[in-house]
């Protein structure tokens, strides 16, 4: 490419966001446009040391304490389909005036020209109270089937973290029954909060963490849960981008809950917490990581895993599947020429 010719802005979309490889989060620092990039500023002394920032490469960016950003920054980041959160240090909570919850909030690119498909196929089966928790089973097996996959792979046991795969095995066939044959959302909740404690001894007992309680996001002092807390405002930041990217509605949950704003987010997350973020955090506390270590190793692990490919394509997955439960059968006794 010449020095003359200019990239366009839009072009930068072309970069599918299942295939970015990127979430920043950036601290005592400005964000703004440079010679046509987005940067971002540090101070060194009397000097400023500007940063790229591959927003063509991008998912989603964090901007913790002491942060600034442009509007000409925000304007190219929309343009290439970046979310921004805003968030305290370290990562959590995350801020915003926006219509979702406070634990996930973000500023959305604004754009009229996403996908109608899948927004269509999930609203044919939302306001059915069966079919939604058909969905919900569907997201629950999918998310096991991951952490089975996760847990067993040969990088998270050469970390350290050797899980016991028979134990594991057990508990995934236990919880399939109970999922399949659950009989409302609350019952299914119920057993997700049983599976996550399971989870929880087996990761402590495959790290060697000891005595480990979950504590309620913002009060553990405990490495294990700041790590958790943090790790998990990073998946929702994957859960937020492929909600966008197809074009569903952060709103229209189906396990956490017909009115809780920004369930959807929570629900796409879900599909990788327990996979990469739950392991890592222990392997992180028994290593004495800090927390901007911890970060990258998740980063890496969910980029290394495809797992904003893995939440995309499992919500187009539920929406093509439970629409087609939705579509009324064909009946071979009338005619459309038939009288009463």
């Amino acid at each position: 490419m010449s020095g003359a010719e200019e990239i366009r802005s839009t072009d930068l979309k072309t970069i599918l966001h299942s295939k970015r490889a990127n979430l920043y989060y950036l601290e005592h620092c400005r964000v703004l446009v440079n010679g046509g990039r987005v940067e971002y500023v540090t101070d060194a002394g009397q000097r400023s040391l500007y940063w790229n920032i591959p927003i063509a490469n991008t998912t989603s960016i964090l901007l913790g304490t002491g942060t600034s950003i442009t509007q000409a920054a925000m304007r190219e980041l929309a343009k290439a389909g970046v979310l921004v959160g805003f968030c305290g240090g370290g990562g959590t909570p995350l801020f915003t005036a926006n219509e979702v919850d406070v634990e996930v909030a973000w500023l959305l690119p604004q754009s009229e020209y996403r996908p109608t498909q899948y927004l269509q196929s999930w609203v044919q089966f939302w306001f059915d109270d069966d079919l939604r928790l058909a969905a919900a089973k569907q997201l629950q097996l999918l998310r096991l089937e991951r952490l089975l996959h996760a847990w067993d792979a040969r990088a998270l046991r050469e970390a350290g973290f050797a899980a016991d795969t028979q134990h594991l095995q057990k508990l995934a066939q236990q919880f399939r029954q109970l999922i399949t044959h659950a009989p409302d959302v609350t019952a299914l909740l119920t057993d997700e909060a049983r599976l996550t404690k399971a989870l929880f001894k087996l990761a402590v007992e495959a790290t060697g963490y000891g005595d480990f309680t979950r504590a309620k996001r913002g009060t553990g002092t405990d490495p294990a849960n700041r790590f958790l807390d943090h790790g998990n405002y990073l998946a929702y930041g994957l859960g937020a981008t492929a909600t966008w990217v197809l074009g569903l509605p952060h709103g229209l949950a189906v396990l956490h809950g017909k009115t809780r704003r920004g369930g959807l987010v929570f629900d796409a997350a879900d599909l990788v917490k327990d996979a990469v973020i739950l392991p890592q955090a222990f392997l992180s506390a028994m290593r004495g990581d800090d927390e901007q270590t911890f970060r990258r190793h998740c980063i890496e692990a969910l980029t290394r895993t495809e797992a904003l490919d893995f939440i995309i394509e499992s919500l187009q997955q539920i929406a093509t599947d439970t629409a087609r439960l939705a579509q009324p059968t064909a009946t071979s006794t009338s005619t459309a020429g038939d009288t009463p």
